[in-house]
């Protein structure tokens, strides 16, 4: 009996684990003369800590903060989110339910969907994260993200969205799509009709970084349709499309991630609601649109990362420059040989 009861309380045994992070970013995006983009530059620090417990390595529970101070703000801390969340990971699945961190889920969604600076201003999602990934990194996602609720001062928003990829050896094809949801206020002065907010991507690419001494040397392409309609019109959807490719090109630690945007102009309401309603990048409200961004890393060692990138942009027959430095450290006590986590810059706040 007293073994039985030793075994018992072991195998409901539950660790204390934590993680904490560092994240500290400044950009300077210089768009003087652009119709589309403002010139801006933004800064800060995020400190993101988290106790938890664990079970049985697969299972945990995690509480914290992720608290942004702006450079140059008088206040201690500009932003606050509350993170509390049950995470499950276990292959060849993940799931993840509650106020989370967004950073390592949604990374890999073009700019034409989340521009840069939504890792820094919205950098938690609320709702659910589910994830199939096989063991040569074929994967199927599907997610929610609740990003507000309806108040006399606050709309009703939310994301629904998926995304996967399937290898063929060095071939791979990709999807992306997400729809908004983009209600009005409760009890409005002024009643505001819905909208719905709709964009996919789908594309080829050829990964050959495994066949040469590159980090990374890939290029995919493919085409995006957009959904964009106001239900309280008759004018019905607005459909915009695309070619949409991308370039990425690294070897050790200097590298090259070109984007190139064909086709109509993305984005039909911008002007009534701006980034309430797109989370996307503005620049792709022209029908082309070229960015390259050159890069280097100072350091790349789980678990600090320094990465300085300048961007050149082109588009409404001009070149626009911007340049961008990154600094983060991310600590815990229970992952082991985890690779670093880079982002992109983060530029255009929401």
């Amino acid at each position: 009996m007293l073994l039985c009861g030793f075994s018992l309380t072991a195998s409901f045994a539950q660790d204390f684990v934590w993680q904490a992070g560092v994240h500290s970013f400044f950009d300077n995006n210089e768009f003087a003369g652009s119709t589309v983009k403002a010139s801006q530059t933004m800064a800060g620090a995020r400190f993101v800590p988290q106790l938890g417990l664990s079970y049985q390595d697969k299972h945990r529970l995690f509480v914290g903060v992720d608290a942004m101070h702006e450079f140059g703000s008088n206040k201690a801390v500009e932003y606050r989110f509350p993170v509390a969340y049950y995470q499950f990971d276990g292959k060849p699945f993940r799931f993840y339910m509650g106020a989370f961190p967004r950073k390592t889920l949604l990374d890999n969604y073009p700019r034409m969907f989340f521009q840069d600076s939504v890792a820094n201003y919205r950098p938690v999602i609320n709702g659910i994260f589910w994830e199939i990934r096989s063991e040569k990194d074929d994967y199927f996602n599907v997610w929610l993200d609740w990003t507000s609720r309806q108040t006399n001062e606050s709309r009703e928003t939310f994301f629904i969205g998926w995304s996967g990829r399937y290898n063929l050896n060095m071939l791979y094809i990709q999807q992306f799509t997400y729809m908004f949801h983009f209600a009005g206020m409760m009890n409005p002065q002024i009643q505001e009709s819905l909208h719905d907010n709709a964009l996919t991507l789908t594309s080829i690419g050829i990964d050959l970084a495994e066949k040469t001494g590159f980090e990374k040397l890939e290029l995919n392409m493919g085409w995006s349709v957009g959904l964009d309609r106001n239900r309280g019109s008759s004018d019905g959807w607005n459909t915009p499309q695309g070619f949409l490719s991308e370039v990425k090109i690294q070897y050790r630690s200097v590298g090259l991630f070109n984007t190139f945007y064909a086709g109509q102009a993305q984005q039909s309401f911008y002007k009534q609601y701006q980034n309430q309603l797109y989370w996307g990048d503005p620049t792709y409200r022209v029908s082309n649109y070229n960015r390259a961004d050159f890069y280097v890393y100072f350091i790349k060692n789980n678990p600090v990362s320094v990465k300085l990138i300048y961007s050149l942009h082109f588009l409404e027959n001009k070149m626009f420059h911007q340049q961008a430095l990154y600094a983060t450290i991310d600590l815990d006590n229970f992952r082991r040989n985890s690779k670093p986590q880079t982002n992109n810059t983060k530029v255009q706040s929401l």
